[in-house]
């Protein structure tokens, strides 16, 4: 019976079973996400064809067009780029301590209202300089508590920070619009809150570029970033709360201390992120100022294996593809809708997502060779 019962388990085994790896060099994990993008783009070009006509060819090529085209469209593509890592930045050492913060959105959201009470009230008080310094304090100290009110939540209790977060994202659009209608009463939903000649509380340009110092700010926060998580202290305990928190409890790290300090810091640089919107970007407020970034910038931190340097690529392909599809709406000769471009994007991640079961796993064939071996 027992030779009978190991037979047909034996003949029911599966042809194909999977492993997981241990490592990949990095040459043979990008090549996997290139072969992916490849793929990806074969398939969008099926359905270009299917669904106008067009050539996939004229459609990639309005859409670097689009993105590169011109110097004001390459600094769109920059700007949009460096807000999307600017967040995907923010949240990341959260991430690397496996505390899930949904909440970004509402943090930035936080830092935008911030920057603007202070531009409101106090916008022809201050000489500029020092007006931009206090709204830049100001979003940091936001963002911080709008984070921190989950923060110590979990390390006080351990609630639930992915739900906590999340409905923070609400109250903080509730906020913004309670104030918007304080102050616009005309219902526009939109608030200027100050002249826009007097560009009081604006970041200047910088070699005639508006989103100039946008992009240096969010460079040195990244560069910044990835020396803070592998070089110091803070870093290394980071890693230890996230890989297990026994551990880090036994070789002396006050594992709450490290959850309300990680959290803090991503809400201040997610109030940055808010700041810069402001003073360097939109100079007024509404309720969709973080444009769903904040959620976005959740799968760029993720795609990147949570290095900042890594993001950039990720943030950048994003962009590419959020940028490009919207300028195949603008162009007169091709005539389409944003969502070709949308379908295009949704297409490109999602089998870069897919790419990384390949990176993690290997598919093993279980031949004959196999079978008479192991009998």
């Amino acid at each position: 019976m027992n030779k009978t019962a190991a037979q047909a388990e034996k003949k029911h085994e599966s042809l194909f079973y999977v492993t997981k790896r241990d490592t990949m060099p990095f040459w043979k994990s990008s090549l996997i996400r290139v072969i992916a993008v490849i793929a990806a783009l074969i398939i969008s070009s099926v359905f270009i064809v299917a669904l106008t006509g067009k050539s996939p060819l004229k459609i990639y090529s309005a859409m670097i067009e689009g993105s590169f085209g011109t110097v004001r469209t390459f600094w769109d593509l920059l700007q949009n780029m460096a807000m999307l890592l600017g967040i995907a930045v923010a949240v990341t050492p959260a991430f690397r301590m496996k505390f899930w913060n949904i909440g970004a959105e509402g943090q930035v959201l936080m830092g935008c209202l911030a920057s603007v009470i202070c531009m409101y009230y106090i916008g022809s008080a201050l000489p500029s300089w020092l007006l931009i310094i206090v709204m830049a304090v100001a979003s940091m100290a936001a963002g911080a508590i709008w984070a921190g009110i989950p923060g110590f939540f979990k390390a006080k209790w351990n609630t639930n920070e992915t739900l906590f977060t999340l409905m923070m994202n609400y109250v903080a659009i509730q906020l913004v619009s309670f104030f918007i209608a304080v102050w616009v009463p005309s219902g526009s939903g939109i608030l200027y809150p100050v002249n826009t000649d007097t560009e009081c509380g604006w970041l200047p340009k910088v070699f005639g570029q508006q989103y100039f110092l946008n992009v240096a700010i969010v460079a040195i926060l990244t560069v910044g970033m990835f020396i803070y998580l592998r070089y110091t202290k803070h870093g290394y305990e980071i890693s230890v709360v996230g890989e297990s928190e026994n551990t880090a409890k036994y070789i002396g790290i006050n594992v709450k201390k490290v959850i309300i300090r990680t959290v803090l810091l991503s809400g201040a640089l997610c109030g940055v992120i808010g700041f810069l919107l402001v003073s360097g970007k939109n100079h007024m407020i509404n309720t969709s100022m973080a444009g769903g970034n904040g959620f976005t910038a959740i799968m760029v931190s993720w795609l990147a294996k949570f290095n900042p340097f890594y993001m950039i690529l990720t943030a950048f392909l994003v962009s590419f593809l959020k940028i490009g599809g919207s300028a195949l709406a603008r162009d007169p000769l091709l005539k389409l809708s944003t969502s070709l471009g949308d379908i295009i994007s949704a297409i490109v991640i999602l089998f870069i997502i897919g790419s990384e079961f390949f990176i993690r796993y290997r598919i093993n064939y279980r031949g004959r060779k196999a079978e008479h071996k192991n009998v």
